[in-house]
């Protein structure tokens, strides 16, 4: 029997984050030395943190600029950090992004170019394409991150709605080589889908962008629609300035599943990685989990106890009411209504970049006792899930998992832990 769930959770978390350190993924993946300039750039919630490690394990001269989230950065002496909105672009990412394109423009095939690219640098990394404004372009992306949209379908979007994505960042470099070093926050770990694949080509249409506008009923503007009608576009993956870039993952979800699993298997506690590219409303997949974790309850069955469900991935929320929302804690509130309070079950999910949705809060944990809580504070689990307001529910039973800026991004981590209360 685990006597402390919250604390072993918890500390299934912390592992999950550590094993996608940039101090420890990035050093053993620096490339060679060029002949010519080494030029640093990137965008990410781990990109500044990338960048010190670069910094800390490279002997030859250097020079660069990054872009991160506001508070993600991280202390560099000869690579330029520069902070700037996200999940919706500002001013300040345009002119970070300026400076990044005018960093790599006019390299010869001697020179190098170093990308750090991680979750989050679709929003941060902005150049609007043609004539389309900023202004433009937030309008779509808050509607894409209200719609329920997986993160591949609206990067799908973004990149086509813009002049560095889908690899028109690795084709300003040219004839420079690149080398993409990426921490994955998107479920498969596709480079194309990684911050929208500024180094990789794409194999999207414009006409894809137009259907799932469509689909996911977001007015547009005249400037978007005419661009997206437009011959122009993203480079295609045949395209020559592509030629002379490598991409390599070299933190991906997974990595992060296995090493909490780790910790739980230390503990006495048999692991089971369900997956570690979920994808759907959060709330169906609190549902199935749910059902999962009743199943080894009732049965004991698939799994001895005490055992935990481990996953990762990116779910989704439609965003229905006015509440302060976020997958994970949308998750766990839809998870502890699922379960109705049953005995020696409890839960975690969480961001690993410490963020949820917008706030600065990672996540929440899961008790039996967490409706009964609520209850006695009288407040409404249902009405609460209702509105999307998962933040609020979990902060009113103090709940919350926060760990401020991890300066890392391998998405969602969900961890279900089933006790047993006859084993001693």
């Amino acid at each position: 029997m685990v006597k402390e769930p919250e604390a072993l959770l918890r500390a299934m978390f912390d592992a999950a984050v550590a094993a996608a350190d940039p101090m420890i993924c990035v050093p053993p993946n620096l490339p060679e030395p060029p002949k010519g300039r080494m030029i640093v750039v990137g965008a990410g919630k781990a990109s500044a943190r990338m960048a010190q490690a670069v910094e800390k394990n490279w002997s030859g001269p250097l020079e660069g600029v990054v872009l991160t989230r506001y508070g993600h950065g991280a202390a560099c002496e000869k690579i330029r950090i520069i902070e700037a909105s996200h999940p919706v672009p500002d001013e300040a990412g345009v002119l970070g992004t300026s400076e990044i394109i005018e960093a790599i423009s006019g390299l010869t095939a001697d020179d190098l170019v170093l990308a750090l690219i991680s979750g989050g640098g679709s929003a941060l990394l902005t150049a609007p394409a043609g004539k389309i404004t900023l202004g433009e372009k937030r309008a779509v992306n808050q509607a894409l991150l209200k719609s329920g949209a997986a993160i591949g379908e609206m990067n799908t979007v973004r990149k086509h709605l813009s002049a560095v994505k889908g690899g028109g960042l690795a084709a300003a470099a040219y004839p420079a080589s690149v080398v993409a070093l990426l921490i994955s926050d998107v479920p498969g770990d596709d480079p194309a889908v990684i911050a929208s694949g500024p180094t990789v080509g794409t194999q999207t249409t414009p006409e894809d962008a137009l259907a799932l506008l469509k689909q996911y009923e977001i007015e547009i503007s005249p400037s978007v629609l005419a661009y997206l009608q437009s011959p122009s576009g993203p480079p295609r993956t045949d395209d020559t300035r592509l030629s002379r870039v490598e991409n390599r993952v070299i933190a991906a979800p997974q990595l992060s599943l296995e090493a909490a699993a780790t910790v739980a298997r230390d503990a006495g506690v048999t692991p089971l990685i369900l997956g570690d590219a979920i994808e759907g409303e959060s709330r169906d997949v609190a549902k199935v989990h749910a059902g999962i974790a009743a199943q080894i309850v009732r049965h004991r069955q698939p799994l001895p106890s005490p055992c935990v469900l481990i996953s990762g991935g990116e779910t989704t929320v439609t965003v229905r009411g006015e509440g302060r929302g976020g997958r994970n804690v949308e998750f766990c509130l839809a998870l502890a209504l699922a379960l109705g309070g049953a005995d020696q079950v409890w839960a975690i999910a969480g961001d690993t970049d410490g963020i949820d949705g917008a706030e600065e809060i990672a996540g929440a944990v899961v008790s039996p006792k967490t409706l009964a809580i609520a209850e006695g504070l009288g407040i409404n689990a249902v009405a609460a899930l209702a509105r999307n307001d998962g933040h609020t529910f979990f902060e009113s039973i103090g709940a919350q998992v926060i760990t401020g800026p991890t300066l890392t991004n391998v998405n969602d981590f969900r961890a279900v832990l089933i006790n047993d209360p006859h084993q001693p």
